[in-house]
């Protein structure tokens, strides 16, 4: 199997945006596995190694649900991503298998590595899982379930407080329900607390995304069935959370990210359309927008445009160069990668 040669076939484009104020540059992209091991694959997750490179994680296998679908796991190392590797699977047993879903990669401050992923049937029956690493994912520890009625972040990546406390976005669905929630960790994640958000709320919501203020303040960015990306606040670190309020921008029941910039404004990157008759409808433009203040956003870059096709399930991170680094869904059969500069 070929890999991907990064600086090879990444189309290159340095013409600033015209359409914001603060203009962001798309410098790198293409998409990430040549002749992929799988005929679909869905929900990438990207982390920054303490080594500089880059990691992403996906799930693939024959599609969505099938129950050869294991998370595969790539490394941008210099110039290339290196061969997907099947890090994980949901084999019970010689007889029993489920399909993965869902990775997230995250790095905490004291450096270890979590892989956290879900096993099961499907979105409302399945529970959550995790494995470790202290050598930058070269090797990983024996899965683990988390404990019942935890599931780890169910999209987008843990926020880490200043006092070491980890904050895991989390969600639940049923067929009559969506509730959004937070896990929280004082003990590097090896236990956790269930925090519920806004559980009177009329708002039916999933995979959060957390985002912080300079004033301390959080907020998450939530995945909705009612049209708009739907947010709610934090201001004594995460331990209890405002009523869910719906924000400008627009989400046709599809999955976005958020970060925090080092410059204190909050990036989010989401299909900016209404939603359609059916699942994949409005999934087919991509956008990144930026905030002062988490409730109005400007468009700073479009990813995708287009009127057909799938390019959805979005992660985003910065690192210490200010660069953004995101990944998205492509048609289903493959990962896009793209890297953002400028926005002074």
């Amino acid at each position: 199997m070929k890999f991907i040669l990064a600086f090879t076939v990444f189309c290159l484009s340095c013409s600033p945006l015209t359409f914001s104020q603060t203009a962001w540059t798309i410098v790198k992209q293409g998409l990430v596995v040549a002749d992929p091991p799988f005929s679909q694959c869905h929900a990438s997750t990207l982390v920054a190694l303490r080594s500089g490179e880059i990691m992403m994680a996906w799930f693939g296998g024959a599609h969505e649900g099938s129950n050869d679908v294991v998370i595969w796991c790539s490394t941008l190392k210099k110039k290339s991503w290196t061969k997907p590797v099947a890090v994980a699977d949901g084999i019970v047993n010689d007889s029993l298998r489920f399909p993965t879903w869902n990775p997230v990669l995250f790095q905490e401050k004291g450096g270890v590595l979590f892989l956290f992923y879900k096993v099961g049937p499907n979105p409302r029956q399945w529970w959550g899982m995790v494995k470790t690493s202290t050598n930058g994912g070269k090797s990983w520890s024996a899965p683990r379930r988390l404990p019942p009625g935890i599931l780890g972040p169910i999209k987008n990546k843990p926020f880490q407080l200043p006092d070491g406390a980890i904050l895991s976005p989390s969600s639940t669905e049923t067929d009559t329900r969506w509730r959004a929630h937070v896990e929280r960790s004082s003990d590097g994640g090896r236990t956790w607390t269930y925090i519920p958000i806004d559980t009177a709320g009329k708002f039916d919501v999933i995979q959060p995304s957390i985002i912080k203020f300079a004033d301390g303040r959080l907020q998450v960015l939530c995945r909705s069935k009612q049209g708009f990306v739907m947010q709610s606040s934090s201001l004594d670190n995460g331990n209890t959370w405002s009523a869910l309020t719906p924000t400008s921008l627009i989400n046709p029941n599809a999955g976005t990210d958020a970060v925090t910039l080092t410059n204190g404004h909050q990036m989010i990157v989401y299909n900016p359309d209404v939603p359609g008759k059916d699942w994949w409808n409005g999934r087919s433009k991509l956008r990144v927008a930026v905030s002062k203040d988490g409730a109005t956003w400007t468009d700073v870059a479009v990813l995708e445009d287009g009127t057909t096709g799938e390019y959805s399930y979005p992660a985003i991170i910065q690192t210490h160069d200010a660069k953004v680094h995101l990944s998205y869904t492509f048609n289903r059969k493959n990962i896009k990668y793209v890297v953002l500069e400028g926005g002074k």
